[in-house]
């Protein structure tokens, strides 16, 4: 494979910049791993964005009950639980590349399954499967990214992967608006036949290679990756060196999942399940599956808010992937949860004065518009990260599985109660879910450490020999 870059060598005047890393990084082999890794998000912002435009001519055209279409929107965090059980044993058994080929082949069959659906059980069975590929996918792109970057991209390239699942999102809200739903799911497919023969091309992560014992490959990926010209002599010894180490701890502590409940992995645990249930129990799936229900009930056009949401989505996931690795892990998480709270706070206050019953509905599309608009600035990007970072290897399978099940379970909760949740209180639902995202805040500003700039070796290092008086990752 070739390793020449495809964009023009920065001069050394610029080479601390943002653009001057990304051109330093950007060869063939990175550019097309990072669009594979980035596709699995799309794919999943696709399926995300599906049900919500698609709700009532699904129902008319299969005559299906709001019971029957509350399960098709919720077996989705079914599949994800499922996927959750087996992501981090598949990855760490045949490698992230061949499990991406899993995962995008169960993305189409599930498009197919719902496309050609003639009644309900094919329908649930498609978006089973989807959530299948979801619950492996939604660990597995973060990793994969988190290993091939260079560690001062590492949180860009993270973030703009994660970006597209804003898009995937934002493209079928407004495809949905003129496209049928069998139509909509057909186009859904497409995305992951593209990715296919791309991955006959893209290079396994250089630490994945390390941890089977392929130590002689890993220098060769990591030229592939950052060019024939680099020098990665130091980055491949770190790799090697850590991942040595903690095989040796392998054989005093053992293999086992339970291996992650070990005290010292306690602080890394805590800040991955935490940051990966804040936005699913701050309401996530609630806004994103029922948005159209938002929208009719408030007397929003769904048209008009869907088009609107998603292009704030997108400009908000552009701005979030300039921040993460300029302003860092922490301060944007900060932003985003703040930005996700005043939405809550807004939509109260609609419905506090009444102005639904007025006819006026702009509180109710700030209120969507500014909550998609954080999700986009990173609330759906910035816990992965994180978590795909802080793991060692001999753990980030396991790690894996616990933050996948953890998000999984508390989205089900979230995509099942939320209708319940309305018709006992809309006023009570969202300062449940304003009450969560203060938490958060409260949160990230004492515990989470700040992982720019830092090495994944680095990283994991500090977290597992944390100690409050002298830790130095702050």
């Amino acid at each position: 494979m070739s390793e020449e870059c495809l964009f023009l060598p920065s001069t050394s005047e610029s080479s601390s910049s943002l653009l001057s890393e990304i051109s330093n990084a950007s060869t063939r082999a990175f550019v097309l791993a990072f669009t594979v890794g980035s596709f699995g998000a799309f794919a999943f912002g696709c399926i995300i964005g599906y049900s919500a435009p698609t709700q009532s001519s699904i129902m008319k055209d299969l005559n299906l009950s709001i019971a029957d279409y509350s399960l098709f929107g919720s077996i989705l965090t079914v599949g994800l639980i499922l996927g959750a059980l087996i992501c981090g044993k598949l990855t760490d058994l045949v490698g992230r590349v061949y499990t991406i080929w899993i995962t995008n082949i169960l993305f189409i069959i599930g498009w197919c399954a719902i496309a050609f659906a003639k009644g309900v059980w094919l329908l649930d069975l498609g978006r089973l499967l989807q959530g299948i590929s979801v619950g492996i996918s939604s660990y597995l792109g973060p990793v994969y990214i988190t290993e091939i970057a260079p560690r001062n991209l590492r949180g860009a390239a993270s973030s703009m992967a994660q970006l597209f699942a804003g898009v995937g999102i934002s493209v079928f809200y407004a495809f949905g608006a003129v496209v049928s739903w069998r139509n909509l799911a057909i186009v859904g497919s497409i995305p992951s036949l593209m990715v296919l023969p791309l991955l006959f091309f893209i290079p396994e992560s250089p630490r994945w290679l390390a941890k089977v014992g392929r130590e002689k490959e890993v220098e060769a990926v990591l030229l592939s990756l950052r060019g024939a010209k680099a020098d990665v002599s130091d980055e491949a010894t770190e790799i090697l060196e850590y991942t040595e180490h903690v095989k040796q701890q392998q054989d005093i502590d053992g293999r086992d999942f339970f291996k992650l409940l070990q005290r010292k992995y306690a602080f890394s645990l805590t800040i991955g399940v935490v940051l990966i249930a804040l936005p699913q129990l701050g309401g996530l799936n609630g806004y994103s599956f029922y948005t159209d229900t938002i929208f009719t009930s408030t007397g929003v056009s769904s048209d008009f808010g869907f088009i609107s949401t998603s292009v704030v989505q997108m400009l908000g996931g552009i701005l979030g992937t300039v921040l993460i690795d300029v302003s860092g892990r922490r301060f944007s998480s900060w932003n985003v949860l703040g930005l996700s709270r005043n939405s809550h706070f807004v939509f109260l206050a609609g419905m506090e004065n009444r102005c639904w019953e007025t006819g006026t509905p702009i509180l109710a599309l700030i209120s969507v518009m500014v909550y998609f608009g954080s999700y986009g600035l990173g609330m759906g990007a910035i816990p992965w990260i994180i978590a795909s970072e802080i793991y060692p290897v001999d753990v980030k399978g396991a790690a894996g599985t616990m933050c996948n099940l953890v998000s999984s379970i508390s989205s089900l909760l979230v995509a099942y109660s939320f209708n319940l949740l309305l018709q006992w209180s809309s006023t009570g639902t969202f300062l449940i879910f304003s009450a969560v995202s203060g938490l958060g805040f409260v949160f990230i500003a004492k515990l989470v450490p700040e992982t720019k700039g830092k090495s994944l070796e680095e990283i994991q290092s500090l977290l597992t020999n944390f100690r409050t008086q002298d830790s130095t990752i702050f």
